[in-house]
């Protein structure tokens, strides 16, 4: 069998709701997973570091301003979310340099979507794309016929730019393996 992405990585869950961090936790037995329930443990710990990977949930603990943070930290994110599955949302968080949006009703294959989102995010490959490919009939269906045509500008410059969108540059800026290579 394959190592998972996920073993023995270092994981910041932060949800308001304890029972879905306790089926997080369950999720992901590979990986060592810590918890907070709100904002102000969540950005410490953050602000602390050593995290491989940040699931962030938008609402309730004010999950896009935690992004915010793990960027500038330069530790991958995940915004995991029920109530803010819309398009302005999923925008607000590739903008914000999310390495992915996954909506709660998937939550039962967490543990896969992530090992394949970080193999390509370790590999250099757009994990934006690997997300479209795996859940773009989900978007379509929950969002509606002709949801892009509405952000048609945001969603053209998207697809041409997977890896070097707004969000990645920003993201970019902070990693100290290019911090005085001009990047």
């Amino acid at each position: 069998m394959t190592p998972s992405h996920l073993d023995g990585k270092r994981i910041l869950a932060v949800d308001d709701e304890t029972d879905i961090l306790e089926t997080i936790i369950d999720i992901l037995d590979m990986a060592r997973v810590d918890t907070a329930t709100d904002y102000e443990s969540a950005s410490d710990k953050i602000q602390k570091g050593g995290y491989d990977l940040a699931i962030l949930d938008i609402m309730g603990v004010d999950g896009l301003t935690l992004l915010e943070e793990t960027t500038e930290k330069n530790i991958p994110a995940v915004m995991l979310t029920a109530h803010a599955v819309n398009p302005d949302a999923l925008m607000a968080s590739i903008r914000k340099g999310a390495i992915s949006y996954l909506p709660k009703e998937k939550l039962d294959e967490l543990d896969t979507l992530l090992d394949e989102l970080l193999s390509a995010h370790d590999r250099g490959e757009p994990p934006w794309k690997l997300l479209f490919d795996k859940l773009g009939d989900y978007f379509d269906e929950r969002f509606g016929p002709g949801w892009k045509e509405k952000h048609e500008a945001f969603w053209s410059d998207f697809s041409r730019t997977y890896q070097v969108g707004r969000g990645i540059q920003e993201r970019l800026k902070h990693d100290p393996r290019l911090k005085g290579m001009g990047v």
